[in-house]
C-alpha cells in the first residue's frame, strides 16, 4: 500500500473508522485499514468487503446478524459488500472450535439450506448493494492441481499453530487431512474476489488470517480483518445457539421474538444495544445517561425490542408484539393463539394441555396444574382431576403458551 500515504485522513475517514471500530473485537491491521479508507475517500472506489457463511443449518438467529449489522454499517458508508455463501466449503467442514471432525454436508443439504440463507440475510442487508457469491464458482474448476498448488502455499507447522488443532493433536483426537482444506479454501475465497477486508467471528481469526497470507503468496494487496464477538444468549451466559435454547430466530412470529428480547437482562441489553441497533453511539449513551439518571431501564428495553422486531417484520408488528405483550403482562389473552379441534368430551385437563401442545406431556401437564400455572379465561385451575366439558376452553400455561380449545 505504498500509494496509500498520499491520501489524506480527514474527518470522513475518521467517522468511517469509528463506524468500523464499533463493537469490534479486533480490527488488524487498522493502520492499513485506515489507509484504505483514505484511499476509497479520495479515489471513490469502494472498497470490497467480505462475509462468508456456510449453510450448515437452515435458518439465521440475531447472534449471526452481530456481522451482518456491521456490514449493513459498512454498506451504508458506501462499500462493496460481497455475502459469500459457502457452498464448497460446506462439504468439507469447518473445524473451527471443534474437538472432533465436523460432519460434511451432502450438496441436497447444502443446497436446502442456501435457499434460505440469503432470503434471511437480506433483512439486514440492503440486497440492491449487495453481491451474491458462492465459492463452487472458482474451487470447483481448481480441480486437482491446482488444489495440490494451493496446498503448497502453506505449511503443516503453522497449520498445528491453530488453537483447536493444537488441542487435537495433543490429546490424540484424530485431525483429517481434509480438514486442513477448509482454512486454505477460504483464504483462497479472499484471493478469488480481491476482498479489502473479510468479517468474521473470533473463532474465525486463523481462517481470516490466511486470507491475508495467501492473498500475499498470490501478489495481491492483503486484506484486512475484522472480528465480531459472539453474541450471548438470552441466559447471559453461553453463545446464543439453538442447541442451547437460548436464541431468537429472525423468523420468529414478531410477538416472540419481542417478548424474548424484554427477557434479557438489563446489563446485557447495552451490549445488545451496541451490536444489534443501527443507532448511534452518541444516541445509546444518551439513553444509557437518562437511565443512569432515573429512567426506568424496561423503556429502553422496549424500544430494542421494537427495533429489533420491526427489522425482521415491521414497524407495525413491533407495535402489535409491544400491545400484546402488555395484554399479556395485564393478565389478557391474546389475539392471535392458536385454535386445536379435539373430541371425546368429557377429558381430562392435563390430558388437554398435552393435546394442544401447551405442555409436553400429561405429567408435565399435572406438575403445572399443581403449581398454578394453569389458567382457563384468566382463572387458575388447580384441580388436577378437572374434566373439561364440550365446549370453547382459552388455556393458558405459564406466561405465554395459550391455545384455544374446542371439545367435542
Amino acid at each position: 500500500m505504498s500509494d496509500a500515504a498520499q491520501f489524506p485522513i480527514t474527518d470522513a475517514v475518521l467517522e468511517a473508522l469509528a463506524v468500523t471500530r464499533r463493537g469490534v473485537h479486533e480490527l488488524l491491521p487498522e493502520a492499513e485499514w485506515t489507509k484504505k479508507l483514505a484511499r476509497s475517500a479520495a479515489t471513490g472506489v469502494p472498497l470490497r468487503i467480505k462475509l462468508g457463511l456456510d449453510p450448515t443449518a437452515p435458518d439465521i438467529h440475531v447472534g449471526h446478524t452481530v456481522v451482518l449489522n456491521k456490514m449493513r454499517q459498512l454498506q451504508d458508508l458506501g462499500h462493496q459488500v460481497i455475502f459469500l455463501i459457502g457452498d464448497f466449503t460446506s462439504m468439507i467442514g469447518d473445524p473451527s472450535g471443534r474437538n472432533a471432525t465436523r460432519p460434511p454436508l451432502t450438496k441436497e443439504q447444502i443446497q436446502a439450506n442456501a435457499e434460505t440463507y440469503y432470503a434471511q440475510a437480506k433483512l439486514v442487508l440492503d440486497p440492491a448493494r449487495t453481491e451474491i457469491r458462492y465459492n463452487s464458482e472458482w474451487s470447483d474448476p481448481l480441480g486437482a492441481a491446482g488444489m495440490i498448488q494451493l496446498a503448497s502455499k502453506y505449511t503443516v507447522a503453522r497449520m498445528l499453530e491453530r488453537d483447536d488443532f493444537t488441542k487435537r493433536f495433543q490429546s490424540q483426537t484424530p485431525i483429517s487431512v481434509h480438514e486442513f482444506l477448509y482454512p486454505l479454501m477460504q483464504g483462497y475465497d479472499s484471493v478469488a474476489l480481491k476482498s479489502d477486508l473479510e468479517l468474521g467471528g473470533t473463532d474465525q481469526k486463523f481462517n481470516l488470517l490466511m486470507g491475508r497470507h495467501l492473498q500475499q503468496e498470490y501478489g495481491q494487496e492483503p486484506q484486512c480483518i475484522l472480528t465480531m464477538p459472539l453474541l450471548e444468549g438470552l441466559d447471559g451466559i453461553e453463545k446464543m445457539s439453538k442447541s442451547k435454547n437460548n436464541y431468537i430466530g429472525i423468523t420468529e412470529p414478531a410477538n416472540t421474538m419481542f417478548a424474548k428480547i424484554l427477557s434479557i437482562s438489563d446489563l446485557q441489553m447495552w451490549k445488545w444495544y451496541e451490536l444489534l441497533s443501527f443507532r448511534s453511539m452518541a444516541e445509546i449513551a444518551a439513553l444509557k445517561a437518562e437511565i443512569e439518571a432515573g429512567r426506568n431501564p424496561k423503556d429502553a428495553k422496549v424500544a430494542l425490542a421494537k427495533e429489533i422486531t420491526a427489522r425482521f417484520h415491521s414497524a407495525a408488528a413491533a407495535d402489535a408484539a409491544e400491545a400484546d405483550f402488555n395484554n399479556r403482562a395485564k393478565g389478557g389473552i391474546p389475539d392471535d393463539i392458536p385454535e386445536v379441534q379435539l373430541s371425546g368430551a368429557p377429558l381430562g385437563l392435563a390430558q388437554v394441555l398435552k393435546a394442544a401442545s401447551l405442555v409436553a406431556s400429561t405429567s408435565e401437564g399435572l406438575r403445572m396444574i399443581e403449581q398454578g400455572g394453569v389458567r382457563r379465561s384468566g382463572e387458575v385451575l388447580s384441580d388436577k382431576g378437572l374434566k373439561l366439558d364440550a365446549g370453547e376452553h382459552v388455556l393458558q400455561v405459564g406466561k405465554r403458551k395459550f391455545a384455544r380449545v374446542v371439545l367435542s
